[in-house]
């Protein structure tokens, strides 16, 4: 039976496919495809897994003492039929090999399913047996991690399945999604998470209709449901009738024909209609990003979030040499364009691998991770770490033009830290800081910053306004929980007047300023942004050809006539 969940939408467009559910919080597992010739092998894995759990509990019940309880006895007989049940290992198995689950994933997959028959079970007792089968299973995916050596998430392999697959899961970290980013899902769904969460980010780069923050969807949803996921309403519907398909079917070719005709403006320089310069600049997580960029028309990079290449790791952090080869990679591709790489800024909702330390500075559960130990913060409490870096993006700035973004800043003393362990970089390079044209510039996140930009100026080349940090900082709103993502609002007055005042501010003391937060790639925002004198706008690169539509139908003088009242810099007194 047909119906609808709603959410949040974070990428517009339309998905079509089957459900793929992906079990999170519970169970910490590999989810990846296996090739053909790896089905025998996973299988394998999976029948010798179950067989030694099955060892074991038999070892356990021979050792019961005598006076052990019987209900000891009872519970051990419970397990070991379940993990020799053939239905169960039947079930698993076909996940393998029909559609290509590696063998943890299958497990999973298989508990979902027969968890949700326990769940509609009348008799309490059998509705019970439900905590026996997922501790069965979670002694099966024990043995596949002392097998394998670990249980965290890897990247995905190539798969060809005879049907589009939707990613469901009640919440994915933007590690997690970086694992599926070369074109398996059509399109994912998350019970938790709000538009400007990092998940929702990666998102969009993936260039995937979205929804997120929709309670239950993986719940409601079953695996190999067909389902929609509209991302432009922000609407899940599972089971869709045959109109209702028809009708989500034809607005996907008109998005295509929409994406086609978009894409005439990729080469056209975006000039406003009173002669105003722009410049289109991308975001990207990876250096293999750069090539999209480029064919999208992007002038360069004004977003580098190296901290992906620190995640998925197993947590091994990439050394210089390695961070080295991926920044010159992205230099090089991107042929005398402007490469803008950002210091890792881990934290929030962005953690490393899980239980992952580096010195004193760990990244396990904090009462509120958004206000700890992130961004600049953690680099500075990791010097050797930070200056490893900070060595690898100098190494790379001599092969074209590079610019060293800071994230997270609040105050003149940290920029100053940052000035120093760059020197202490350079001379252990054995290199002066003036045969290398490096500008430093901040992430204007914290209103601390909006506020006092003009004190933080003189020490910078450049700024870059996080709007989607900004605005959650302003208004005390987690932009990663959707309970509150109602009031999220990116024009409240006091979000524009900081907005307003950096760029008034930079602009008068004749710094580069950019947008790169959320409102960049938004072309309700693009008019507003260019008549507060916004010359720079930085955004995904499937989001360059609307906002360069939107520029070209802009008169800037006019915009900043219209919009004048909103620019508050005066009001700080500043």
């Amino acid at each position: 039976m047909s119906f609808q969940v709603f959410g949040i939408p974070v990428t517009k467009g339309v998905a079509i496919g089957r459900a793929v559910l992906v079990a999170s919080g519970r169970v910490d597992v590999a989810h990846y495809f296996v090739e053909d010739g790896s089905v025998p092998i996973e299988v394998g894995r999976c029948l010798t897994a179950c067989e030694q759990v099955a060892h074991e509990l038999e070892a356990l019940r021979e050792a019961l003492p005598s006076d052990a309880p019987p209900e000891l006895d009872a519970i051990l007989d419970v397990h070991l039929m379940l993990v020799r049940d053939p239905d169960f290992i039947a079930g698993a198995r076909q996940w393998i090999e029909v559609r290509r689950y590696n063998a943890e994933w299958a497990l999973t997959a298989q508990l979902e399913v027969l968890g949700r028959q326990f769940d509609e079970m009348e008799d309490d007792y059998l509705r019970e047996r439900k905590s026996d089968l997922e501790q069965v299973i979670s002694r099966v995916l024990e043995a596949l991690g002392r097998e394998r050596g670990t249980n965290t998430l890897v990247s995905q392999r190539d798969f060809a399945g005879a049907d589009p697959l939707l990613l469901v899961a009640a919440d994915v970290s933007p590690a997690d999604l970086m694992g599926f980013r070369q074109g398996v899902f059509q399109g994912f769904i998350t019970d938790v998470g709000g538009r400007t969460s990092h998940t929702a980010i990666v998102a969009r780069s993936m260039g995937i209709p979205a929804v997120v923050g929709t309670r239950e969807a993986s719940r409601l949803i079953r695996q190999d449901d067909w389902v929609v996921v509209d991302g432009d309403q922000g609407v899940v519907v599972v089971d869709p009738s045959p109109i209702a398909l028809e009708e989500y079917r034809f607005r996907q070719r008109q998005a295509e024909l929409e994406k086609a005709r978009l894409g005439r403006f990729r080469d056209k320089p975006a000039v406003t209609l009173d002669g105003q310069r722009v410049s289109m600049l991308a975001n990207i997580e990876l250096p293999s990003d750069v090539d999209a960029a480029v064919a999208a028309g992007a002038e360069g990079v004004g977003l580098f979030r190296t901290e992906f290449l620190f995640m998925n790791r197993g947590g091994q952090l990439p050394s210089e040499d390695e961070q080295y080869m991926a920044y010159r990679s992205a230099v090089e591709a991107l042929a005398g364009r402007m490469l803008t790489i950002r210091t890792i800024d881990i934290g929030a909702d962005k953690p490393l691998d899980r239980g992952h330390h580096v010195g004193d500075a760990r990244h396990d559960s904090v009462l509120n991770p958004a206000l700890g130990l992130r961004a600049i913060r953690w680099s500075l409490a990791e010097p050797a770490m930070f200056r490893q870096q900070l060595r690898a993006v100098i190494r790379a700035a001599q092969h074209g033009p590079v610019r060293l973004l800071i994230p997270m800043v609040g105050s003149l003393r940290e920029l100053e830290q940052v000035h120093e362990h760059l020197n202490m970089a350079f001379n252990q390079l054995d290199l002066d800081r003036s045969e290398v044209n490096l500008p430093v510039g901040v992430m204007v996140e914290v209103p601390a910053a909006a506020i006092s930009i003009g004190s933080l100026l003189p020490a910078l080349d450049f700024v870059s306004i996080g709007t989607n940090d900004l605005i959650q900082y302003t208004l005390a709103i987690d932009r990663a929980d959707e309970a509150v993502s109602r009031l999220y609002d990116p024009w409240h007055p006091a979000v524009l007047a900081l907005i307003a005042n950096v760029i008034t501010e930079a602009d008068r003391a004749g710094k580069d300023v950019s947008v790169c937060g959320e409102m960049a790639g938004d072309p309700d925002f693009t008019a507003l942004l260019l008549g507060y004198g916004l010359r720079q706008f930085s955004m995904h690169p499937s989001q360059i050809s609307e906002v360069k539509q939107a520029v070209l139908r802009t008169d800037a003088v006019k915009a900043g006539a219209k919009h004048a009242p909103k620019i508050a810099s005066r009001a700080f007194g500043l």
